[in-house]
């Protein structure tokens, strides 16, 4: 059976998201004779455009169609299935990021068959590595040969598959039903001019032994002086210091920076699940039994409002 992949462009604001070269690299560890991506919006030519850029890419599928202009997972999936039947597609990879997530079991369901998850490690075109038990352990799979695989990608396990690349982009429609039930009402995002927490190359986060909403200001500056992506443990977004789209962790998002830095964060497993794939991990606490120093590269017990001060001072 020839591997024949079909990747799901991620996008937003008219602009590829990395998490879709992320994709590609895990791709081409599947031994494909075919690497395709699938652009569903309402004027994909600036997203296939960069698309066709990935090295790796065999051709882009541009699907313009007005109901893709705030694509739900609702109305892409039944498309996708109808590519991946059209296309006699082997396998079909998202991103196992909110937008992945939400979409991904939804095409599997219209393809009739199951899905592996969060895949970090590939064995062969369809045995594969994935965490379980809150990232505390991990599970090889294997899935059937002779149906559809359906899969989404652990984006922090895989580096962006670079340009270089020059695909053929291909304009097409497919023939599938768009139910209505579920509509777009409007889009929330958080605005900053912080480097993206997923995709940064450094990134500081706090957590409960940053103490308040007003403390987490001595984060934020550090961060800023160093142009580090912000994130948090559980902790802190429960406690109410910063916003839910910051948490780092298994029910947050998962990183894979150069330098992660934490401050006030003890370790539990489902963050050190988050993290699991960062390059270097600094760790500060005052506990010295805190768990995040068994994992941490460098450590230093001390109190954070002292220590990021000097480290302030070293950097300037």
């Amino acid at each position: 059976m020839s591997n024949k992949i079909l990747i799901i462009a991620d996008y937003l604001n008219g602009e590829l998201i990395q998490s879709t070269a992320r994709a590609v690299t895990c791709a081409q560890q599947m031994s494909p004779t075919a690497i395709d991506v699938l652009v569903l919006c309402d004027d994909g030519a600036n997203i296939a455009a960069q698309a066709a850029k990935l090295e790796g890419v065999t051709k882009v599928l541009q699907a313009d169609n007005d109901a893709n202009k705030h694509p739900t997972a609702a109305a892409l999936a039944p498309q996708i299935a109808a590519a991946a039947k059209a296309g006699e597609y082997s396998h079909v990879l998202g991103p196992n990021t909110t937008f992945g997530k939400d979409l991904m079991p939804r095409v599997a369901a219209k393809l009739g068959v199951a899905m592996v998850t969060d895949i970090m490690a590939v064995h062969s075109a369809h045995e594969f590595d994935r965490p379980i038990y809150a990232g505390n352990a991990i599970i090889t799979v294997k899935a059937p040969e002779d149906q559809t695989l359906v899969a989404s990608v652990r984006c922090a396990s895989y580096p962006a598959a670079a340009e270089g690349g020059n695909a053929e982009i291909e304009t097409t429609s497919f023939d599938a039903e768009i139910p209505s039930h579920t509509r777009f009402v409007n889009l929330e995002q958080a605005k900053s001019d912080r480097p993206d927490l997923q995709t940064a190359g450094k990134v500081i986060s706090g957590g409960r032994g940053v103490g308040s909403e007003e403390n987490f200001k001595i984060i934020y500056d550090f961060a800023d002086k160093i142009g580090a992506g912000v994130g948090a443990s559980r902790a802190a977004v429960d406690a109410g210091f910063v916003p839910n789209d910051m948490q780092v962790g298994q029910t947050g998002k998962i990183i894979s920076p150069e330098l992660y830095m934490c401050f006030g964060i003890s370790g539990a497993i489902q963050h050190l699940a988050g993290i699991k794939d960062a390059g270097t991990i600094v760790a500060i606490n005052k506990d010295e039994e805190a768990p995040i120093f068994e994992v941490a590269d460098i450590g230093l017990v001390g109190d954070l409002f002292e220590i990021i001060p000097e480290l302030d001072k070293a950097v300037s």
